[in-house]
């Protein structure tokens, strides 16, 4: 995955700073939605892994299917993509662009494990303690993992807080 990503930053970082420049980070956003959709279903996938199917005849193929759903700059980028043999980073490429469009607009996403639903006013509390501990606006998406025994696991990014029952275990184990 971090070759991939890797492959995928500096096509997500073009992309950003022209969706910047143009004001259309939400239409960019589409775009790589779009397109991150079509090109991971399977009958598409088995076309473009083809290697008797030419790049041109994959460019129509694909700008085809994607008529009208994609801008200009959209369908311009899907022909960079092919014309460099890039398509297997979209998903990469839609991704990172999504993490840098919401860290300017001032939010994060987080994914948060708990061992037991939220109440309302549990989650409404979290969400304000991680606002405070972040300093952004939280798009939080939770998941309940009895495993964890208690309390909760929260990703954001690469950072990793644990305060479940089972990590404070294996830190135990480890130490002991």
């Amino acid at each position: 995955m971090s070759e991939l990503a890797t492959l995928a930053r500096p096509y997500a970082v073009a992309v950003f700073k022209r969706a910047k420049e143009t004001d259309s980070a939400k239409t960019w956003s589409t775009n790589l939605a779009f397109l991150a959709a079509v090109l991971t279903d399977k009958s598409i996938s088995g076309v473009i892994d083809d290697p008797k199917i030419g790049k041109s005849k994959l460019s129509t193929l694909l700008l085809d299917i994607c008529e009208g759903q994609l801008d200009q700059e959209g369908s311009n980028f899907l022909k960079l993509l092919i014309e460099n043999n890039r398509l297997s980073l979209i998903a990469a490429i839609a991704e990172i662009f999504e993490t840098y469009k919401a860290e300017d607009e001032g939010s994060i996403d987080i994914d948060v494990t708990t061992a037991f639903a939220f109440t309302k006013e549990a989650k409404q509390s979290f969400n304000a303690t991680l606002e405070k501990v972040f300093g952004k606006k939280i798009n939080m998406k939770i998941a309940v993992d009895s495993s964890l025994i208690g309390g909760v696991l929260v990703r954001a990014g690469d950072q990793v807080i644990d305060g479940s029952v089972r990590g404070q275990l294996q830190q135990l184990a480890q130490r002991l």
